[in-house]
């Protein structure tokens, strides 16, 4: 089978490196793209088949540059996963301009601007699309009003690209973690004032599953999705909260 090729953002650390770890496991080469230059390269030496890129994605320039990047370095693109994201603890009230237009762009506009970069080439590959949601695109969470819009928004953003999409042999789904053992998991703990072994407790005893997910299962879904056996799975939206939304 001729190599698969992958990029994956926010690699840096948590779920984006779970997944980049798992796509190389299972043999995808991938250009794992992050802010942080020492995590994101000790990534890259972790396996020979990921390749570090460090910067910052705030603009359309920006995502093009990724992508030309990613299609010029390993000759073409089979599998974007939209990871990278932000999460900024405020109700409407307390949400400011500056933070509402930050969480937006981060997490609902870079994954379009990426998406509609990649799709000439997920085009001649027949290539997919996995974003990483979140339960709260499919209810609600208190004191979370940018960052809920913006995984609602990203939910349906994947069905409307996998129906536009679909007959040119594009599959793109999406992938909605509960709460995840992570940094974002933990710096939710600090806003409340609390240490990341309290935040982890508490986080635990609030699932119906008696833990929180891991970044490797969140990878294992995201593995499956872009493999053939998911050929069949376009447009969907699973959840993955240890029977949370249940």
């Amino acid at each position: 089978m001729a190599t698969r090729i992958a990029l994956v953002t926010g690699a840096s650390s948590g779920i984006g490196a779970a997944i980049a770890r798992r796509l190389a496991a299972d043999g995808w080469q991938l250009l794992a793209a992050g802010r942080d230059a020492a995590r994101t390269q000790a990534l890259a030496a972790d396996a020979a088949a990921i390749r570090p890129w460090v910067g910052a994605l705030s603009t359309s320039a920006d995502a093009d540059r990724l992508v030309a990047d990613c299609v010029r370095s390993f000759g073409g693109l089979d599998l974007l996963v939209n990871n990278a994201g932000i999460y900024e603890v405020a109700d409407t009230e307390r949400t400011t301009d500056e933070s509402w237009q930050r969480t937006i762009a981060i997490n609902l506009s870079m994954p379009f601007y990426l998406s509609r970069a990649a799709l000439p080439e997920l085009r001649r590959r027949k290539g997919s699309i996995v974003n990483i949601a979140s339960d709260w695109g499919l209810k609600g969470g208190a004191n979370a009003v940018a960052y809920c819009a913006c995984k609602g928004g990203l939910v349906l953003m994947t069905r409307a690209m996998a129906i536009d999409h679909a007959d040119e042999g594009i599959r793109v789904n999406a992938v909605c973690p509960g709460d995840v053992e992570t940094p974002m998991l933990y710096r939710s703990g600090a806003t409340r004032g609390v240490d990341e072994k309290t935040a982890l407790r508490q986080a635990n005893a609030e699932s119906r599953s008696g833990r929180v997910t891991t970044p490797e299962e969140v990878a294992a879904v995201v593995a499956f999705l872009a493999s053939d056996d998911a050929r069949q799975i376009n447009g969907a939206a699973i959840p993955i909260d240890g029977g949370g939304l249940a």
